[in-house]
Formats: C-alpha cells, structure tokens, sequence
C-alpha cells in the first residue's frame, strides 16, 4: 500500500468546519493532507489513494450535534482500509461516542478544542505504528523468498551464492564451504546434495573435531568384528554409508594429519579398508567438506596437507556471514518467529521498533545459529504481543546508541518517560496518562508496542 508521495506521509482528514481544516493544514503541513468534508468524498478519496493515517471529525451531518455520521465514516474507513489509524477528533460532551468509537476499531481519540502540541503527538504515534506494521507485514511475506528451498537468503551475497550452488549442485565436483561459525555451511551442503543426480542417495555428515582421534578412523572407514578390544560386530563406516550419495565432512580443518593420508588415499582410489579387514571395497561418493578454520594458514603451519586440500578444493564457496548479508537477518528473524510461534503455541505478531533496529545493529558473531537461539528465547519469554530488544537478550539501549538517527532516539526517551510515569503512578492508567498528557488509549498503544507490562 502506497503511503508516501513527495517524501511525505499521507494522511486523509475529514472535517466539514473550513477553519478546522485550514487549522489541521497549517498544523499538520509536513504531511500530504487529504481534506474532505463529506463520507463519501472521504472515502472516494481513500479508494484513490488509501492513507496511513485519518482524522475523522465524529459531529458531521446531516447529524451534527451526534455521532451517527462519524461512526458510519469510521466504519466504512476501516472496511476500505483496514490498515489505515483513524483519530477520531470528538467535543467534551461527547466522550461516551469517543469511547464507542475505540471499541469499533479507532486507533485514538482527542477532544476539540483542538491541542496541537496532543494532536501532533497522536498522528506521529499512529504513523509510527503503521510503518511499524507495514514492516512486519513485509517481514512476514518476504520470509517464503528464496530461490533454493530450505536456505533463507534475498541479500545479493546469498542469491549469488545460492545461483552458483544451482550451477554446481548437478556436477560431481567436490565442493569446500569456508564460513563462520554458525553460517549455515551444513544447510548448504544439503541444498548440494538435494540438487544433484545423488539426491536419491543417502546423505552422511560425521563432524571431524567432535570425534575422538582413537575413533575417528573406525567412524570414517569402519571396522570387522574383533578388529580391537570393543569390536563386538562388524560396523559399516560413514564413507561406505554414503554409497551413491554425498559425504559431508565438516570442520575439515580439525581432521589428524595421520587421518589426512588415510582419506587422501580414499579420494585417489575410491577404495576403503575396515580396521581389521581386508577387503578393498570401492565407493562412490561425491565429497563435501565444510570448516571456519583459514586452511592456507593451516597448510603454511603443516597442520594440513597441500595434496589433500587440492583433492577437497576442486570448487570453493565462501559463505557471508550475518552481519554481511544485507536485511538477511531480519528476514531470518521473522523466520524463526513464525517457527517457534508454531512448535511452542505462542502467537507474537512481530517487532518493536526498538527490537528490529537492534536486530539490524547487533554483530551477530554467532551468526544465523546465535539469531535462531536469541529468537527462540524471545518467543519464550515475551510477555507483550511483540517481540521486544530485551526478549532476544539484546541490548537495546546499546544498539540504540551506535545510531544517531533521530527517530531511535525518540524511541528511547519515550519507552524512559513512559517507565517512569508507570512508576509514578503505581501503574494506574489513568494516572499516567494524566502525568504524560496523553490519552488513556494512547498510553495503552505506547506500552504495547515498548512492550511494557500494564494492567488493561
């Protein structure tokens, strides 16, 4: 939905007194105004352009001193353009119609004569919160996207990436994934092995540094009955298990020089050996190694053999981290959301705005592993509708402050403000309202996007 023209936010006013709206036009001229003084110009107007934002005077004729009229408008509005905020602009003596009005779905409410400094502070607040939703919507529709299924990336870094993964993916060429820790290099390698004409063959992983060196050749080659003390049967290696399909060596890096030369050996001949046996038994298996470790580095130090790393080499992908892939992490988070929403019952509905600019700001040095777990904890412990900086165990404040951007630290001053009035007030509602000078509906709003605690 189109909210903006000329750099300005849209918003439709529908007033029928001419001086209210040259008062709205001088007081609202930042944004592009829509002025209307009837229903149907009203919402001939909306289905033309619809806006992010309307103030809907409730006294219009043909019924003036009542409300019939401006309850008709706010629901046709809502039914037009169920996204749009509509403030309900309403006189002291008809309070109970204002209230009325909120029940049927109006964002806000304030009373005529008209404050500005208020009225100001109640449209910047219902345009916030339009964009706010606006972008968990696109956070929502766009977390599907993605050209390789089960590999979530729009960044160009990760649709490079996975375009060359779709060239390579057919080919039998061994494949080497350099990423950090945490980047998804086993999702990848899968991807690999589901595009490629072994897909129907079995896919084997066995992590090199989390196996014990005593164990690891029985792990990758396999061993015959009472080839060592424990060897109570015979057990058919990993290698042999891959038969027909894709291997998957990760941390590569960690694998022993003695067990270097043995899978040297291995990649030459394509021929295994039991501990114990003696039959050579050939294998076809296509090689996928994965590691976080700088094998030239490794090499140079003669922690890794040149001959083997060749053999592992024939195609090399560098996998971006986190921080690297641009907008990946949001959509990321939007991802596991809706997957923890799912596996633990919870129904958040997004982000705060505090919450994505911290998502956009952190490091993410753990990468999308350190995300998936920050996201989990968030659907567990969230205790509002959205997802806040606090719930992922982010430090909100500290994202805050590596931004100068005006809105983020409006944001903060206000989530402080509101804290501290709660506080003041014992958290009664309307005490704190009073305190701040706003509307009770408009301090309920402000807590439930800050994701603050009240009592409604």
């Amino acid at each position: 939905m189109k909210t903006m023209a000329n750099n300005k936010r849209r918003m439709l006013i529908l007033e029928d007194d001419e001086g209210l709206r040259r008062q709205y036009r001088w007081a609202l001229s930042e944004h592009e105004l829509l002025l209307a003084s009837t229903r149907d110009e009203a919402l001939a107007m909306a289905r033309a352009t619809p806006p992010a934002v309307a103030i809907v005077d409730l006294g219009l004729p043909p019924d003036p001193d009542g409300a019939s009229e401006g309850l008709a408008a706010l629901e046709a509005l809502r039914l037009l353009s169920p996204d749009t905020k509509v403030i309900i602009a309403t006189g002291n003596e008809n309070r109970e119609h204002a209230l009325r009005s909120i029940a049927l779905g109006a964002y806000d409410f304030f009373q005529k004569p008209v404050d500005i400094d208020l009225l100001r502070l109640i449209v910047e607040r219902a345009f916030r919160l339009y964009e706010l939703e606006t972008e968990n919507r696109s956070l929502a529709e766009a977390a599907p996207r993605s050209p390789i299924d089960g590999v979530l990336g729009t960044s160009d870094l990760m649709l490079r990436l996975l375009r060359v993964v779709e060239k390579i993916a057919p080919t039998d060429v061994a494949v080497l994934l350099l990423g950090e820790s945490g980047t998804g290099k086993e999702l990848l390698a899968q991807a690999i092995h589901r595009l490629s004409a072994r897909a129907k063959g079995p896919f084997v992983a066995i992590n090199c540094a989390a196996i014990p060196e005593t164990l690891l050749e029985s792990e990758l080659f396999g061993h015959e009955k009472g080839a060592f003390t424990g060897a109570v049967r015979q057990t058919i290696g990993k290698i042999e298990k891959a038969d027909k399909g894709t291997l998957f060596l990760d941390e590569i890096g960690d694998l022993p020089l003695a067990m270097q030369v043995k899978v040297l050996r291995f990649l030459q001949d394509h021929v295994v050996e039991r501990i114990g046996g003696r039959q050579q038994i050939h294998v076809d298996v296509r090689i996928v190694c994965a590691t976080n470790q700088d094998l030239d580095k490794l090499i140079a130090d003669s922690r890794f053999r040149e001959d083997l790393y060749y053999r592992l080499n024939e195609l090399k992908l560098n996998i971006p981290p986190l921080r690297e892939r641009n907008g990946d992490a949001l959509l990321l988070a939007s991802y596991f959301l809706k997957k923890f929403n799912d596996q633990y019952g919870r129904s958040l509905k997004g982000f705060t705005a505090e919450s994505i600019a911290a998502i956009r700001q952190h490091p993410w040095r753990g990468n999308v592993r350190e995300l998936e777990n920050r996201m989990k904890r968030a659907v567990v412990m969230a205790e509002g509708p959205l997802v806040t900086g606090p719930d992922m165990d982010l430090a909100s404040s500290e994202a805050a402050e590596l931004s100068l951007d005006l809105r983020s630290a409006r944001s903060r001053a206000e989530r402080e403000v509101l804290q501290l009035a709660l506080t003041q007030s014992g958290g009664n509602l309307s005490t704190a309202a009073k305190l701040l000078g706003i509307s009770r509906p408009t301090l309920y709003s402000l807590a439930k996007e800050h994701g603050l605690a009240i009592e409604s």
